[in-house]
């Protein structure tokens, strides 16, 4: 995959992409992380990229030219491939894991980061998804790109070391992970369930699955309306609301499933 941010700032993006997971990919080839400064693109002696917008209002609107130009760059020293061009903006389309998943199948992605009060309107053009890490605004768009890097990458075949990793994750399955155990079997009292260590792997998935189920249901019962239950997990859930019922919790669930 090949990855093309264009920033004011690409400094801000070394750290990041220097640790971990993303690093090894660049370092195994699996991955070409380029970053444009779009400041090079802009007009005059001071490199201007942005202006007041017509008919007034706060703040200065990015300009057209310089995000243009760095479009054209991009596509002149690589002409062949197709591009999935990302604009970071808050009113686009929020960021999830389905969305990691689609990037990740792409060749090339390039992401727009924007700053100041927003963008003069024709950029749009250039684009293929406005997206948004979240429903509140940062300062630039950097930061959101590079979560949606980080979240993408990952996904890549050969990134993680093991490939089921990314298979079972929070959000992939349409449930939030279910708990985790290792070594010492005992700690403080606390001891890891007894079906994670009687090597039945039929029961272990099972156990698995409703602790998914049962840990969805508590903290982001919202994800339930999409996802197709079975018939035992309409009565799991009935139970776990009928306990929370008795016991007086306060479970944020919707009414029916």
């Amino acid at each position: 995959m090949k990855i093309d941010v264009v920033t004011l700032f690409p400094e801000m993006f070394d750290g990041p992409l220097g640790h971990s997971i993303v690093k090894r990919a660049i370092e195994k080839d699996i991955v070409e992380v380029n970053k444009v400064n779009f400041r090079q693109f802009g007009k005059g002696k001071h490199q201007v990229v942005d202006d007041t917008p017509y008919g007034g209002g706060a703040g200065m609107l990015l300009k057209p030219e310089p995000l243009f130009e760095a479009m054209d760059s991009i596509n002149e020293r690589d002409p062949e491939t197709k591009k999935r061009v990302i604009l970071m903006d808050p009113a686009g389309k929020p960021f999830n894991q389905a969305m990691a998943e689609d990037f990740a199948e792409e060749e090339h992605l390039v992401f727009l980061c924007g700053h100041y009060e927003g963008y003069d309107e024709r950029i749009r053009t250039l684009v293929t998804d406005e997206v948004s890490l979240g429903d509140y605004v940062l300062t630039g768009g950097e930061l959101a790109a590079m979560v949606m890097i980080d979240a993408t990458v990952r996904l890549l075949p050969e990134v993680l070391g093991n490939a089921a990793s990314a298979q079972t994750d929070s959000h992939s399955s349409g449930l939030l992970e279910h708990p985790h155990y290792t070594r010492p079997a005992e700690y403080k009292g606390m001891k890891v369930p007894e079906v994670l260590m009687n090597g039945n792997h039929g029961l272990i998935e099972a156990w698995r699955h409703e602790e998914s189920l049962k840990r969805t249901f508590e903290r982001r019962p919202d994800m339930l309306e999409a996802y197709d239950l079975s018939d035992r997990d309409k009565a799991l859930i009935e139970k776990w609301k009928k306990e929370a019922d008795e016991t007086g919790e306060q479970v944020n669930h919707t009414e029916d499933f």
